[in-house]
C-alpha cells in the first residue's frame, strides 16, 4: 500500500472515530422510587432511581440518543430544555404539543440534536407536574480542540434548585385543579435534592461542596423549582456570571443571583476567603404577597479543605435581597450581556418582519364545582386561555389533520387598556378559551413584546420558548411604549436566552429569526400558570430548500 492510500485510510478511520464520538447514548428508566426527606418517606417518580436525575454530558454539535423506558404507573414525556433540535421537533417533549405521552410499559428513543448550544442546559418531564422530581442537568462542553472563553475552572459543580412536597405531587396537582385556587405550598426548597440543615431531619444529608483555597470552581446552576424565581448567594463570596441558557455572557460580578424556573446560569466561584464554612443559600422571590409561596431558605455548605474551624458551628450566612424586592430581580436580569466576541458572535435581527405584542394575565372563570368559591383562577396570553388537545398538534400539522387547532392567534391583544393600572374593570378578568396557534413563515424576523398586566393580580412571568434562543433587547416597568421604548433597545450585545422573567407589571422585548421549522411551544414556566392556560404554540413553516424543511418523524413516536 502506498503512502497516499495509507494516509487516506487514516483519514477515513479518523473521520469514523470522530463521527462515532459525536453520538452519545443514554437510557432513562422512569420508575417509582422511595425517597426520604423531612422526616418522612414517600414514593416519587424518578429517572434511573435518582433525584435529581442523571446528568447528560455531550459536546457542542453532538447528537444524543436517549432511550426513555417508562416502567412507572403514569404517563411521561421528557423535554430537553434549551436544545433547539433543528428541524426535528419530534423529540421536544411537551405533552400533546409535539407528542402523545409515553404510556406505562412503553418506550421512546428521543434524538437530541445539539447545534450552537454551549454551557449548562437541563432536561425535565413535560407532563402534568412530574417535573418536580423528574429532572437533571444537560451539560454541553466545548468541541474538542476548543475551550471556555475564560480560564478553565478547577472543577465543575452542579447546583440544582428545587422544591419538595411531603404529599404526592400528583395529588398536589389534582387538589389544586379541583379547588380552583392556588396550589399547596411546598414543604421545603432543595439544593441538589437536599433541603439543607435549617429543616428538621435534614442536617446529615445537607449538600456540601469542598473547595481548595486559591482555586476557581464553575457552578452549573438551574432553577428546577415549580412556581417561583429564586435569589441565591454565597456568604462572603462574590460570584461571576459567565453564561446563561447555553450561551456565554460577558463576565458579570455580583453578590447575588436571581434565577427563574427553567433558567440556567454558569457561575465562577473563586475560593479566596479564609478557610472556613460558608452557606450557599437560596430563597424564593415573590413580587406578589397575595400569592402563596414557600418562604423558607434552603442551604448548601461551601467547605474549605484543611480549614481550622469547628465543624458543628453554624456557617456564615449571605445577605440576600428581601423576598419581594422586584428591583433586585429585574436589575440582575437586565445586567446580562452576550459575550459577542469573534469566537462567539451574535446575530440580532435588525429588520423586523413580524411585530407581536402578547399580554400575560391572571384571570378568573366561573366554577360551579370549586369548593368554597364560585370562580377559579385561569391565565392567558392575549386573553386566550390555552385549551390543550388530546392529540399531538405536531402530528396533526404534519399529517394535515383538521379540527385539532386553529391558526388565528392574534398578533396583539384583542383590546387596549391600561395594562398595569392599580384599578382595572372586573370585566377584563374573563378570558376566551381556545387552541389557537401563530403561523410564522420560514426566516421571518420576529420582535415579540411580552406585556405583563395587573388583571386580577400582577406577578412576574418567566416565559420559555421551545426550539429557539432569543435575544432579550429591552425591558422595563409599566406599559410598553411602541414609539419611545425601542429607542433604548440593546442591539449590540443583548443576552441570548430561552427563558426570560418578564417583570411584575412590566414588559420585555425579545427578537429571533424563525429559521427552525416545526411546532414549538411557548409558556410561562410557573407550573401553576401553565395549568391555568398561560401557553401558546408557534408553527414555523418549511423553507423552500431541502435543508430548511422539517425532518420526518421517527418510527417509534408514541401513540395517543
Amino acid at each position: 500500500m502506498n503512502m497516499h492510500a495509507l494516509f487516506l485510510g487514516f483519514l477515513v478511520i479518523l473521520g469514523f472515530i470522530q463521527s462515532q464520538a459525536a453520538l452519545v447514548r443514554y437510557t432513562f428508566v422512569v420508575q417509582e422510587t422511595n425517597y426520604t426527606r423531612l422526616c418522612s418517606t414517600k414514593k416519587i417518580l424518578t429517572v434511573n432511581g435518582q433525584y435529581p436525575g442523571p446528568t447528560i454530558s455531550a459536546r457542542r454539535g453532538d447528537t444524543v440518543i436517549v432511550d426513555v423506558v417508562n416502567q412507572a404507573s403514569q404517563n411521561i414525556t421528557i423535554h430537553w430544555h434549551g436544545v433547539k433540535l433543528p428541524r426535528y421537533p419530534w423529540s421536544d417533549g411537551p405533552e400533546f404539543i409535539t407528542q402523545c405521552p409515553i404510556q406505562p410499559g412503553s418506550r421512546f428513543s428521543q434524538k437530541i440534536i445539539l447545534s450552537d448550544e454551549e454551557g449548562t442546559l437541563w432536561w425535565h418531564a413535560h407532563s402534568d407536574w412530574s417535573r418536580a422530581t423528574v429532572h437533571g442537568l444537560l451539560v454541553v462542553s466545548p468541541k474538542i480542540g476548543t475551550t471556555f472563553p475564560f480560564p478553565k475552572p478547577h472543577a465543575e459543580v452542579p447546583v440544582i434548585l428545587g422544591e419538595w412536597w411531603k404529599n404526592d405531587i400528583q395529588t398536589v396537582m389534582e387538589d389544586f385543579l379541583r379547588s380552583g385556587g392556588d396550589p399547596a405550598i411546598s414543604d421545603a426548597l432543595t439544593i441538589n435534592g437536599q433541603p439543607g440543615d435549617q429543616y428538621n431531619c435534614s442536617a446529615p444529608a445537607t449538600t456540601k461542596v469542598k473547595v481548595e483555597q486559591g482555586k476557581t470552581y464553575m457552578l452549573r446552576m438551574v432553577n428546577a423549582a415549580m412556581n417561583n424565581i429564586m435569589f441565591v448567594a454565597i456568604a462572603n463570596h462574590q460570584l461571576t456570571v459567565v453564561g446563561t441558557d447555553g450561551a456565554y455572557t460577558k463576565p458579570l460580578k455580583t453578590n447575588y443571583v436571581a434565577i427563574s424556573p427553567g433558567q440556567t446560569i454558569d457561575l465562577l466561584l473563586e475560593a479566596n476567603q479564609p478557610r472556613n464554612r460558608y452557606y450557599l443559600e437560596a430563597k424564593f422571590y415573590n413580587s406578589n404577597p397575595r400569592s402563596l409561596f414557600d418562604n423558607t431558605t434552603t442551604t448548601a455548605i461551601i467547605e474549605y479543605i484543611n480549614g481550622n474551624y469547628n465543624a458543628s458551628a453554624t456557617p456564615f450566612s449571605p445577605l440576600l435581597p428581601t423576598f419581594n424586592d422586584r428591583n433586585a430581580s429585574a436589575n440582575f436580569t437586565s445586567s446580562l450581556r452576550s459575550l459577542a466576541s469573534s469566537a462567539h458572535p451574535i446575530d440580532v435581527p435588525l429588520e423586523i418582519t413580524r411585530k407581536l405584542l402578547y399580554t400575560l394575565s391572571i384571570n378568573r372563570l366561573p366554577c360551579a364545582t370549586c369548593v368554597g368559591r364560585d370562580n377559579r383562577f385561569a391565565a392567558s396570553i392575549n386573553n386566550i386561555t390555552f385549551d390543550t388537545p388530546r392529540t399531538s398538534i405536531l402530528g396533526a400539522y404534519y399529517r394535515g389533520m383538521n379540527g385539532v387547532y386553529g391558526d388565528d392567534f392574534p398578533d396583539n391583544p384583542p383590546f387596549i387598556f391600561n395594562y398595569t393600572s392599580d384599578s382595572l374593570n372586573t370585566s377584563l378578568q374573563t378570558p376566551m378559551d381556545g387552541t389557537e396557534v401563530k403561523i410564522l413563515k420560514y426566516n421571518d424576523t420576529v420582535e415579540l413584546v411580552f406585556q405583563g398586566t395587573n388583571v386580577v393580580s400582577g406577578i412576574d412571568h418567566p416565559m420559555h420558548l421551545h426550539g429557539y434562543s432569543f435575544y432579550v433587547v429591552g425591558s422595563g416597568f409599566g406599559n410598553f411604549d411602541r414609539q419611545r421604548d425601542p429607542l433604548n433597545y440593546n442591539l449590540v450585545d443583548p443576552p441570548l436566552q430561552q427563558t426570560i422573567a418578564v417583570p411584575q407589571n412590566g414588559w420585555t422585548a425579545i427578537r429571533f429569526r424563525a429559521n427552525n421549522p416545526g411546532v414549538w411551544f411557548m409558556h410561562c414556566h410557573f407550573e401553576r400558570h401553565v395549568s391555568w392556560g398561560m401557553e401558546m404554540v408557534f408553527i414555523v413553516r418549511n423553507g423552500k430548500s431541502a435543508d430548511t424543511r422539517m425532518l420526518p418523524p421517527p418510527p417509534d413516536m408514541p401513540k395517543c
